[in-house]
């Protein structure tokens, strides 16, 4: 699925929000994360996953081409752990956690 089934299937289900609002929160919801992330810290979404970041030592690797090693810098990577509820609901996580969170963030406001 990508950014925009999602803004749809979420607008399909909650007839009362226009799509540019639910596009609105979904950017929003997105971009807070990626800034947490940026600062190092963890975003946690219960029954959802857990986002973090994960620092790689530097190591020596080699090109595939050539096979010759080569000196690979460190560097942080974005890292996701899923939760225990969408692990026992593999064909429901993605959508019905991202729309019970999408629905409780609208809820607050």
């Amino acid at each position: 699925m990508i950014k925009s089934e999602l803004i749809q299937r979420i607008a399909r289900r909650n007839g009362s929000l226009y799509q540019r609002d639910v596009e609105t929160i979904v950017t929003t919801i997105l971009d807070e994360i990626t800034a947490a992330l940026a600062r190092g810290d963890r975003v946690e979404l219960r029954g959802f996953g857990a986002f973090s970041v994960k620092k790689r030592e530097a190591r020596t690797g080699r090109n595939p081409r050539t096979g010759e090693q080569v000196s690979v810098d460190e560097k942080s990577v974005p890292f996701f752990k899923t939760g225990k509820e969408s692990v026992l609901l593999p064909k429901q996580c993605a959508t019905s956690a991202c729309i019970r969170l999408l629905g409780q963030f609208v809820a607050r406001d």
